[in-house]
């Protein structure tokens, strides 16, 4: 059976899209999503970010930055980060105004925020499918390496819930093997919407 599968971080840029990019090589239909109120990017100092809004495409803040600090990005791997994201899809998505008319087997979040955000957006929708999802959350700072290791994680587990018979009866064994394996506490909850 094909699930569909939605990462989900902050701003769409870095854990979301490592994981998209993975899971869509992998032959997985995967979607991809941001929860925060506008997409941001490391700039010259915490205080002086980069905002971008959701929807502005990755090809336009490529374009800004090479313009302001070509060495700066490039240094921090935000260049090769918005060319990798180029090759998934044209921009970032907002969970909360792009995820209502998909249907997702499984949602998996790489932080409790966003985690905590995507139940209550599917608990508070007008519409109710009664669809079942699987939201899951494993914590992966939002730095190029961890989303590199937490992009390979999410492989993993989605792979073994692809394997599996019947994911909702099996979803305790799962996460229980993948945590001994992996040494990573997940939550999750299964949810009607």
């Amino acid at each position: 059976m094909k699930l569909r599968h939605a990462m989900v971080c902050a701003s769409n840029q870095n854990r979301s899209m490592e994981a998209h990019a993975l899971l869509q090589r992998q032959g997985l239909n995967v979607s991809s999503y941001g929860t925060g109120s506008h997409v941001k990017l490391p700039g010259p100092s915490a205080r002086e970010p980069n905002v971008y809004s959701f929807g502005t495409p990755y090809r336009v803040m490529l374009e800004d930055l090479m313009k302001k600090d070509p060495e700066l990005y490039k240094r921090n791997g935000l260049l090769q980060m918005l060319k990798r994201n180029l090759g998934v899809k044209e921009a970032p998505q907002r969970w909360q105004d792009n995820a209502a008319d998909g249907t997702f087997d499984v949602v998996f979040t790489f932080e409790e925020r966003v985690f905590d955000t995507v139940i209550d957006d599917l608990e508070n929708r007008e519409t109710n499918l009664m669809k079942l999802a699987l939201i899951i959350n494993m914590d992966v700072k939002d730095n190029h390496d961890e989303a590199a290791i937490g992009g390979k994680l999410a492989l993993d587990l989605c792979q073994r819930l692809e394997q599996a018979d019947a994911w909702e009866d099996e979803i305790d064994d799962i996460v229980s093997r993948f945590e001994k394996q992996h040494r990573r506490r997940l939550m999750y909850t299964i949810r009607f919407y």
